[in-house]
């Protein structure tokens, strides 16, 4: 157990310092701005959590009232709830109610158990596979990278992430029935857990038991829970599908390429600039770490910019749905071993980052 801890501790201390900082900056913010701010968005009004209101409010933003919702009282239809998968409001109901109805309390704490974890598993993974510089520039990346702030913030990213790590660690030590499991839970957070299939079918296609690639079923008979819950609570089992219509996202005719080819129709090069880099990263991720890693990374990265929204833009919240991209960070991480990038990628990031803290806590959108 100690040895555990010490091996945990760098990625542990990085993860307790950049979230300090971030929640300085953020808290600094909303105090210096606090008379601009629109009181009426903010939607926690407990009195038990009155003097601590603005330090914690600043982390539930935008979808965090939709996940709030769910968490307190459950889907409904017709609404965009069901756009939102059950697994991280189910674990915020669950503590809230212990938490004697402290609903954004309980946000935030399994969001935070989650980052940390995030942070555990990363450097884990990468210090298995590559060392420890790797591992410690690929934790350092993940606490800068520009959405980083939403592993902290009242929605599901951490928990994805911690998930599909978790997938990826289980199936790199041979256990592919836990590596399965733990893949439909992460189906059950985010629509991006679909990327994890082809990664686990190369596990699966790879170990000496061909009986292991009857685990790929797994995911999907465990996804299936959700729409039977809303055919049960709704009447509506395809609510998860019909709900993305408020957003007016649909299949592109050019796939991941309509997202890139939209976004600079409507004059962002930011977007599809961050696309196309994170593309070429999941390519080197691809060499240097294996299939599995690439196809993942890929398929992560290609969900959301084949489903550009029409209102929106083509590559609407692409920056937030990168972030669980992880391979693409160690494969920054491998190209961070001259310094020259190194300080390059850690002043972009690190910029980028306190921006988009500042531009969240002032209500401005961030994704």
């Amino acid at each position: 157990m100690r040895g555990a801890l010490a091996a945990s501790w760098p990625a542990l201390r990085l993860f307790v310092w950049s979230r300090l900082a971030l929640g300085a900056l953020a808290a600094g913010t909303v105090l210096l701005f606090e008379d601009e701010l629109n009181p009426s968005r903010w939607r926690w009004d407990s009195p038990r959590l009155h003097e601590l209101g603005a330090a914690l409010d600043v982390w539930a933003r935008w979808d965090s009232d939709w996940y709030l919702r769910i968490a307190e009282s459950g889907y409904d239809w017709p609404s965009s709830t069901p756009a939102f998968f059950p697994l991280y409001p189910l674990l915020v109901g669950g503590l809230g109610r212990v938490l004697a109805d402290h609903y954004l309390l309980a946000g935030l704490v399994v969001s935070l158990a989650a980052c940390a974890a995030s942070f555990v598993l990363l450097q884990r993974l990468a210090l298995d596979r590559l060392g420890a510089p790797e591992a410690r520039r690929a934790a350092l990346y993940l606490a800068l990278f520009p959405t980083s702030l939403f592993l902290g913030a009242v929605y599901g990213e951490s928990l994805f992430l911690a998930l599909a790590l978790a997938t990826f660690l289980l199936a790199e030590r041979g256990r592919l029935g836990w590596s399965a499991v733990v893949a439909g839970l992460a189906l059950l957070t985010r629509a991006q857990g679909v990327a994890l299939l082809p990664a686990l079918a190369v596990f699966a296609w790879r170990s000496p038991r061909r009986r292991d690639l009857a685990l790929l079923a797994v995911p999907p008979a465990m996804f299936l829970a959700f729409p039977l819950a809303l055919e049960a609570s709704v009447d509506h089992g395809l609510a998860f599908v019909d709900a993305q219509r408020v957003w007016e996202r649909s299949l592109a005719p050019l796939g991941p390429l309509g997202g890139l080819v939209q976004a600079v129709g409507e004059g962002d090069l930011l977007g599809p600039s961050l696309a196309v880099a994170m593309l070429v990263l999941s390519g080197l991720a691809w060499r240097w770490l294996g299939a599995a890693y690439g196809l993942y990374a890929v398929g992560a990265l290609a969900l959301p910019m084949a489903l550009p929204s029409e209102r929106l833009g083509g590559l609407y919240s692409f920056p937030r749905f990168a972030l669980v991209a992880f391979p693409c960070l160690v494969a920054l991480a491998v190209l961070g071993r001259d310094r020259r990038v190194h300080v390059l990628v850690v002043a972009v990031l690190g910029a980028s980052l306190a921006v988009n803290v500042v531009r969240w806590a002032l209500w401005y959108w961030v994704a």
